[in-house]
């Protein structure tokens, strides 16, 4: 048996500002079409200067806790779990609680992260320390910006990303209620690690630094390095979370993948359906959203439940891929 964890409630915040591909390709120069037919983004959201991670975290939070009739003072721990953030230090969490205005409430507040991977992996973390007693109602909070650090210079990714938050309450399942995780995978394979970066601000490349350059600031990604990696991976990484799991992919109500690309979703689709699986259920977002970093897949679920396509007693999948090169999954009950 797994951990008896529930997702109780979700809240989700997105930037004011909505930017179109047609926008963005006459500002920077790119040939009308190209995002659609190449990153399968028609529009995505942007932040202002106001919409900082730690605010839009909060805003997400404010907004679950609403949902799951909970109060602030109802939590035990908040966790900061983004790939992006609005300093080194101090760490998302911390700033999250004060954005709630809760700065001396002494609830404690940590990060977990592994860029993309970061909810997934949060969720599988935590789900052990509220099995365990440490925790009873935990927030999981995701918060990206990825639009201040894109490379102009590179179509794939400048085209592809997009900012937004999440914030996801989870707690111990009652008696009598079938919510839990089946099972929980995660495989590194550190010869990808570079194919995406932002290689600029920590201690190998300093901003200080007389051999750093504004490039090294910005985000890059081996779009097709990643994918013929990771799709040389998945297939056992697949097999490997399912029968940990117990479950056979045909029982899976829904599939919710890092919305990583186009070409991702439609090589994820084409690998799902050999398993049996019924690709109708896999969820996409990323016409709508761009990628969002580790939001995406809490964006993705969240979406499915607010449409009805999740319900109580499904089987979810949750699967992704993150920089490392990394492949993750949980499989739960919602």
């Amino acid at each position: 048996m797994g951990n008896k964890i529930k997702i109780v409630s979700m809240g989700k915040y997105l930037p004011e500002r909505i930017v179109t591909a047609e926008e963005f390709e006459k500002e920077h120069g790119i040939e009308a079409g190209w995002s659609v037919n190449m990153s399968g983004v028609s529009e995505r959201h942007f932040a202002n200067e106001k919409e900082t991670c730690s605010f839009m975290g909060a805003r997400a939070l404010e907004k679950a806790l609403e949902k799951a009739g909970m109060v602030y003072e109802d939590l035990d721990v908040i966790i900061g779990a983004s790939g992006s953030f609005d300093h080194p230090i101090p760490y998302n969490a911390c700033l999250i609680q004060r954005e709630m205005g809760k700065e001396m409430s002494g609830t404690p507040c940590w990060d977990v992260d592994s860029t993309c991977l970061s909810f997934v992996t949060a969720l599988d973390v935590l789900s052990y320390m509220i099995e365990a007693g440490r925790y009873k109602n935990v927030a999981i909070v995701t918060s990206e910006i990825s639009s201040k650090s894109l490379n102009y210079n590179e179509r794939e990714s400048s085209t592809l990303l997009g900012d937004g938050a999440v914030a996801t309450i989870i707690t111990k399942t009652p008696e009598g209620e079938s919510s839990m995780i089946l099972g929980a995978e995660m495989q590194t394979f550190s010869k990808g690690a570079y194919h995406t970066s932002v290689l600029g601000g920590g201690n190998a490349i300093h901003p200080n630094s007389k051999d750093s350059k504004p490039d090294d600031f910005t985000f890059t990604m081996k779009g097709r390095a990643i994918l013929e990696m990771s799709f040389e991976l998945l297939p056992k990484f697949l097999e490997k979370l399912f029968m940990k799991s117990n479950v056979h992919p045909s029982t899976l109500a829904l599939f919710v993948p890092h919305q990583a690309s186009k070409f991702a979703l439609i090589k994820g689709r084409e690998l799902l359906a050999l398993t049996g699986f019924n690709p109708d259920n896999l969820v996409d977002i990323l016409a709508t959203h761009g990628n969002c970093i580790a939001a995406s897949v809490p964006m993705a679920l969240h979406d499915a439940i607010e449409q009805g396509r999740a319900k109580r007693g499904d089987k979810i999948a949750l699967v992704g891929t993150a920089a490392g090169l990394s492949l993750g999954g949980v499989i739960l009950v919602y």
